[in-house]
Parts: structure tokens; C-alpha cells; sequence
């Protein structure tokens, strides 16, 4: 399969503080599968190097309009022509004036004016320069002109006063720019139900039996989801992380509560993705209080907790097209295929955990599997591949539709 063309955003680097947080930005859009150019100000050069910036863009950083390198020395023009999107980040107060009055005497002001790319911009300075009257009628001017403005956020600053104009962090600033972004709406008008994170199964009031899932790879496939224009509900377990914008978030603990939201969720759905690491077994009984710490050895008896995956799976009337994971510390294909087959699901995606793997971490590896179809997505940052897996089900799902009831995966 043809995997689309990345995104290709032009960053924006001007003379602030907050350019600190310039190469963790710059791998977050990569991560979520975008090239990155980053263009720097003189100023911007005080406060981070171009070398800093190159080794995380992988790609020369561009600071002057002179580049006798550049394509016919029109630098500008090139940049102008090559991004989906320019992102200004840090964005002082002192850029937004000269783009909101039209000034072009650096590269960075020029190919603002040359582009045709959406054009967004991420303030960040002193609370009092934020609000004053100057540079809210620049914002007020870019706003009129299509300017996305990102933030700015409220807290600390570096100046030691508190209040707003700090530049959001860098994970939402590329989900923020990203989302602007035209995409392949391959699940457009669809309902897709999908869990992630782990599930907590109590022994007694303060302790529980759980796993390592982080749920950042169900979120990053929820994102996708989205997206890809499908109406999203996320059934999640206890995780460390916020709702998804524009996304249903339904909050469990246990895997009975998550049997019980998927099925109450699952009306309507056209697709399930079942990314939550569900407890195998849960206590037989829970304790109504604290158990005390009297004997050398404790017991606690364990019984098969709910099959999310394998109950919706086997749904006679309204089934879904319905996609699991398989987490494997070994014989990764074998043991996916064994459970896509075993469960009479539509797709599978595998990944290795263990040793460092997957867990606890912002990237992963897919190997996705069908009925007669095959495909290794790869590595790399949770975000893209869950893109990647997106597009695939959509794909798949689609030529499932397509063929003879008594080929399609799932059916009998």
C-alpha cells in the first residue's frame, strides 16, 4: 500500500526565550510523521544554535535570504512553495508586529508573505507586553487575516511573574497544527469505538493487579481516528493523560466496567479497536478493607476476567469491523495469528514488549495482519503509526465490504 506523502511544515524559530522548547516541537512533528524545515531569526540565534535544531530536523537550518545554495538564490520563494504549513514558534511580540504591518526584511517575515500554506503562530512573551493594547491589535489584525494563533498558555515565566503568555508545550502545539491539516478522511461518517490504556482489578481498597500500558498507543490511534473523520468514543482505562479534543472519552477502572462501556458504546459503531491492555484475571473476591500484613505468604485466588475483544468479535447483530492487539515478548507473528484466527477478528496489530519495548515509551512497532493480507507498518512514534494503522483498517475494511460475504474475515 502507498502510504501518503508526509506533511511538510516550515517551523519558525524567532528570538525568545521559550525557543528552548524548539527541538522538542521539531521531534514531535516528526513523530507524528511530518518533515520539518526550521527557519531561524538572527535573534534566535541567542538563545538556541542552528546546529541544535539541524540534528533533530535532520535537515540544514535556513537563516538568511542570501543563500546562494538555495534553488535560482530565491530562498523565500522555494520554502514558500515546499511547506503544507508555517508554524512561528516561539512567536514574539515583536514578530507578530512586523508580520501583522507586512514587513519582509529577514527570510522567516518574507516567505509569510510569499506562502500560500496555512499560516500559524504560537506567542510567547512577558504577561504585560501579551496584554498590551499594541499587541493585541496585532493579534486582533492577524486573527481577521487567518493567522491561527496557538495560546499563549497561563503560569510561570521566565521573567518571574506569573500570568498569561507562556507558548503552549510542544506535543500540543503539533496536534494543534496538525489537526488543521487536510487529511485523507478515510473513515469519514463512520463510528469507531476504540479502549486503550490498562485496567485495574481491586484486591482490597488500596491495592490492585494492572499492567504496564501507558494507553498512549489507544490515544494515538484515537487521534487518528479522528482524524480520518470518524465520530470516536474512547473507552479508557486509568492513564496519565488528557482527553482527546473532539474525541468521546469514556473513564473506567476495571475490566468489567470496560466490557460494560464498550457494549453500551458499540450501537452504530462500524469499527472496534480493541488497544487496551485488559487484565486476563481478576480477583475472585475483593477485600472490604485494607488487608494487614500478619502472615509470611498471601493468597489471593484469581478468575478469567471479561473477554472485551472476543465478546464483540462474536456479536451476531450490529457487528463491527473488529481490529485487536497482540503485545508479545515472543514468537510475535505467531502468537498474533493464533489470536486473530482464534478470536474470528478482522485485523490484527502486534507489536514486541518487553526489554525496554513499547511500554512506557512514545514509540512502537505494527506488524498488521488479515485475512490473506500482511503488512509491517515499521517503527517509529506512536502518533504516525497510529496514522499508519488507520489507514490500513480503513483500506482493509473497505475491501472487506467489497468482497463475497463468504470470503470476508469474521463472517461464517
Amino acid at each position: 500500500m502507498d502510504s501518503p506523502r508526509p506533511a511538510r511544515i516550515l517551523l519558525g524559530v524567532t528570538g525568545g526565550i521559550a525557543a528552548y522548547k524548539s527541538p522538542d516541537l521539531v521531534r514531535r512533528l516528526r513523530e507524528r510523521g511530518a518533515e520539518v524545515q526550521v527557519v531561524m531569526t538572527r535573534g534566535a540565534a541567542n538563545f538556541i544554535t542552528p546546529l541544535t535544531l539541524q540534528a533533530v530536523s535532520g535537515r540544514p537550518v535556513r537563516d538568511t535570504l542570501w543563500d546562494g545554495s538555495a534553488e535560482a538564490a530565491m530562498d523565500h520563494i522555494e520554502l514558500a512553495r515546499w511547506a503544507d504549513a508555517v508554524l512561528v514558534a516561539p512567536a514574539t511580540a515583536d514578530f507578530l508586529a512586523r508580520l501583522a504591518h507586512g514587513h519582509a526584511d529577514d527570510l522567516l517575515s518574507t516567505l509569510c508573505l510569499a506562502t500560500a500554506a496555512p499560516l500559524a503562530v504560537a506567542p510567547a512573551m512577558n504577561r504585560l507586553m501579551w496584554g498590551n493594547a499594541a499587541t493585541r491589535a496585532n493579534v486582533a489584525l492577524l486573527e481577521s487575516r487567518g493567522v491561527a494563533i496557538f495560546g499563549p498558555g497561563t503560569g510561570e515565566q521566565a521573567c518571574g511573574e506569573t500570568g498569561e503568555g507562556r507558548m503552549l508545550e510542544p506535543a500540543e502545539l503539533a496536534e494543534l497544527l496538525l489537526a488543521r491539516l487536510p487529511r485523507e478522511r478515510v473513515l469519514a461518517g463512520l463510528k469507531v469505538v476504540i479502549t486503550a490504556g490498562p485496567t485495574r482489578e481491586l484486591i482490597d481498597p488500596v491495592r490492585f493487579i494492572s499492567n504496564r500500558s501507558s494507553g498512549k498507543m489507544g490515544y494515538a490511534v484515537a487521534c487518528a481516528a479522528r482524524d480520518a473523520g470518524a465520530e470516536v468514543v474512547l473507552v479508557s482505562g486509568p492513564v496519565a493523560l488528557p482527553a482527546p479534543a473532539g474525541v468521546q472519552r469514556v473513564c473506567v477502572e476495571s475490566a468489567e466496567q470496560m466490557y460494560e462501556a464498550v457494549h453500551a458504546a458499540l450501537p452504530g459503531a462500524d469499527i472496534y479497536i480493541g488497544t487496551a491492555a485488559v487484565a486476563d484475571y481478576r480477583p475472585v473476591a475483593v477485600a472490604p478493607q485494607k488487608i494487614k500484613k500478619t502472615a509470611e505468604n498471601l493468597r489471593v485466588e484469581l478468575v478469567r476476567a471479561p473477554d472485551i475483544l472476543g465478546s464483540v468479535a462474536a456479536l451476531r447483530q450490529g457487528r463491527p469491523f473488529v481490529v485487536g492487539f497482540a503485545a508479545e515478548t515472543e514468537n510475535l507473528e505467531e502468537h498474533a495469528r493464533r489470536k486473530l484466527l482464534g478470536k474470528r477478528l478482522d485485523m490484527i496489530a502486534a507489536n514486541r514488549v518487553g526489554d525496554g519495548l513499547a511500554f512506557d515509551r512514545d514509540d512502537n512497532s505494527l506488524l498488521v495482519l488479515w485475512n490473506g493480507g500482511r503488512e509491517d507498518l515499521g517503527a517509529g512514534g506512536k502518533p504516525e503509526l497510529a496514522r499508519r494503522l488507520v489507514a490500513l483498517i480503513g483500506a482493509v475494511r473497505c475491501s472487506v465490504r467489497q468482497a463475497p460475504a463468504d470470503t470476508a474475515a469474521g463472517e461464517s
